[in-house]
């Protein structure tokens, strides 16, 4: 059995808004969120830039009687739970916390029984908190100052909380969303980097088309702004070093003179019905609908995954796999939104995957790049693009690209206005530093 699957609701995170109306009016107005870290002090960083969320605080967004739950609850999870708490409400999902008047009431009925709503949701790896792991190496060390591991063991660790590494479980966001929506249908966490929301949103994907499920909550979230997440990301020299007192303009996807990405925080869990189960319940307009997955693996033998393969036969690989389940052919996607994030190997490796399967038509199709906006939040980054791409075929428009004034040969990136378009298809993906690669193709809802 495979049921047609639609997006009903989206949640997104990030420094351009909290949720879809937000993040939708901040880039129509062309706007950057990129800005100089506030989070702590960057400057004995290389990289001194990144795209925060703003006026963000998760125990407005919970309900009363979870709120110790968010003691527990590193920046990556609660960015989750808030993408979750959007998007169910976006959808007009009763949910045990979109109503916990009603839930206390022994005749409350969600919209979907607990064992047919699922939950899949990528994550990074997160970045323990600096202030809770000093306390501990202080009482970590010899007489000389140096590391004691068998101090570590016998006395460091004690002054960790009990619960302490719940905050820090890549699962612990999924965990999270489960709990407070009632989800007991198929769960799952994917820790593949870059690539692991829109990995998430297949898999859900799936389990709706063989009936596992009839909904699902999806997509990922991460924050790179912690120190230890933000020296990692610079120390994948893809970061922009060149561009602190310029950070407006420092994220130029596709463009000649490109520099690096900026690290950010962020993400977006996306609700996903099938389509027979969302018109039972009344449902009318979704933003769009799923017609294509593929997913793939970059194998680079020269540089290992160091950079970015030259090719790009991974990411075509991927595209090929979505345009096949989609049933439509290169020609008729309207709209591209790519991995994008202004790294020069990356961008190159982009053209290549896209030239082998667009050919001469990619200088034609509008290729649109959140991250000269918000920069790459990392495993949240593609379910950020899937809410702007179902809201862009929604809205018939094309929201302004921005910072590529000087576009490299070949695709049509270049800095232009918000345009309404024909979009019937949008193809979306994310190419992770680890090789993974995943492509979503979104299709005009009728």
């Amino acid at each position: 059995m495979s049921r047609r699957v639609v997006i009903t609701g989206l949640g997104p995170v990030s420094a351009l808004g909290i949720g879809i109306d937000a993040t939708w009016q901040t880039l129509l107005e062309g706007k950057t969120c990129i800005d100089r870290v506030k989070r702590f002090d960057p400057s004995g960083f290389p990289s001194q830039i990144a795209g925060e969320v703003q006026d963000f605080k998760v125990t407005k967004l919970v309900p009363k009687a979870d709120r110790k739950a968010t003691k527990v609850m590193a920046r990556d999870i609660e960015l989750a739970v808030v993408g979750a708490d959007q998007a169910a409400r976006d959808a007009g999902l009763i949910t045990r916390s979109t109503d916990p008047e009603a839930y206390k009431a022994d005749d409350f009925m969600p919209t979907y029984a607990g064992a047919r709503l699922g939950c899949h949701i990528g994550a990074g790896l997160i970045a323990a908190d600096i202030p809770e792991l000093a306390q501990a190496f202080i009482n970590a060390v010899k007489d000389d100052g140096s590391f004691d591991i068998h101090k570590w063991g016998a006395e460091g660790m004690t002054n960790l909380t009990p619960l302490w590494l719940l905050k820090y479980l890549p699962n612990m966001l999924a965990c999270h969303v489960t709990i407070l929506h009632g989800t007991q249908g198929p769960s799952n966490t994917i820790t593949c980097a870059e690539a692991s929301s829109e990995l998430s949103v297949g898999e859900s994907l799936r389990v709706i088309q063989r009936n596992a499920a009839d909904a699902c909550l999806s997509g990922g979230a991460e924050s790179k702004l912690n120190p230890l997440g933000f020296l990692r990301q610079i120390m994948t020299d893809r970061t922009n070093t060149t561009d602190n007192d310029s950070p407006s303009t420092a994220v130029r996807p596709f463009s000649s003179d490109a520099s690096g990405t900026a690290a950010a925080e962020g993400g977006a869990i996306v609700v996903l019905e099938a389509l027979d189960t969302f018109r039972d319940r009344g449902g009318e307009k979704a933003y769009a609908e799923i017609v294509g997955f593929g997913a793939s693996q970059t194998v680079n033998r020269d540089y290992g995954h160091c950079k970015a393969d030259p090719t790009g036969n991974g990411i075509a690989n991927a595209c090929r796999a979505a345009l096949a389940e989609a049933g439509i052919i290169a020609d008729q996607v309207d709209l591209i939104m790519p991995f994008g994030i202004g790294a020069p190997d990356s961008d190159q490796s982009e053209i290549a995957g896209l030239k082998t399967i667009f050919g001469d038509r990619l200088l034609e199709i509008p290729v649109f790049c959140s991250k000269a906006y918000a920069g790459n939040a990392g495993a949240g980054g593609g379910a950020i693009d899937v809410c702007i791409a179902a809201k862009a075929l929604s809205e018939q428009m094309i929201p302004p690209r921005i910072n590529c004034d000087n576009p490299l040969p070949g695709i049509n990136a270049g800095t232009a206005k918000a345009t309404p378009a024909t979009l019937n298809y949008v193809l979306t993906y994310s190419a992770s530093f680890g090789g993974q690669n995943a492509v979503l193709i979104l299709k005009k809802f009728e």
